[in-house]
């Protein structure tokens, strides 16, 4: 399963707060040569960012573990995503209202790759700027797409997001 979005969405963060296991973590400080290319005013504490990739694991039952696949979220990483997506089931699309110019590359790529994906709306201070329907206009995605708002930081949250794209996948495979 491949978890992807734009520059601090909540990749890491959701990778991390359901792993069963330490995640494996790529981040690098950022520098003020970074800071200078990745936009931090929505991320002003933001000290670190993933450079290859975040992994982690979570056993949904004794017959199924998912492997987690945390991209990173800059345009300058991308050409690692066809690497890390070899394989997925699936994947949860982060998006951030604040910055929704962020994840139209994440959304594009799957679509084109044409696998499976759902997006997942982050909570960020506890507020979404905007209504389900105006996120779903704005990315253009179609209906069958789940989009729904949830919490990277929320262990439950973050299942339930990633069961929605396990469905999303099971049924893609079941047609």
């Amino acid at each position: 399963m491949v978890i992807a979005g734009g520059f601090g969405v909540g990749k890491t963060t959701s990778v991390a707060s359901i792993s069963e296991i330490t995640p494996l973590t790529t981040e690098a400080s950022i520098t003020s040569v970074s800071a200078d290319v990745d936009d931090l005013a929505h991320t002003p504490y933001k000290a670190t960012t993933t450079v290859a990739m975040d992994f982690g694991c979570i056993t949904i039952d004794p017959t199924l573990k998912l492997y987690l696949f945390g991209t990173p979220g800059q345009e300058r990483f991308k050409f690692m995503w066809d690497d890390l997506v070899q394989g997925a089931l699936g994947a949860l699309v982060i998006v951030d209202t604040r910055r929704m110019d962020d994840c139209y590359v994440a959304v594009d790529y799957f679509e084109d790759k044409g696998i499976p994906f759902a997006v997942g709306v982050n909570h960020f201070e506890g507020e979404v700027r905007h209504t389900i329907d105006e996120v779903r206009w704005a990315l253009d995605v179609e209906e069958r797409v789940p989009l729904f708002t949830f919490d990277a930081r929320d262990r439950g949250s973050v299942r339930d997001a990633l069961l929605t794209v396990l469905k999303v996948a099971l049924a893609r495979t079941a047609a």
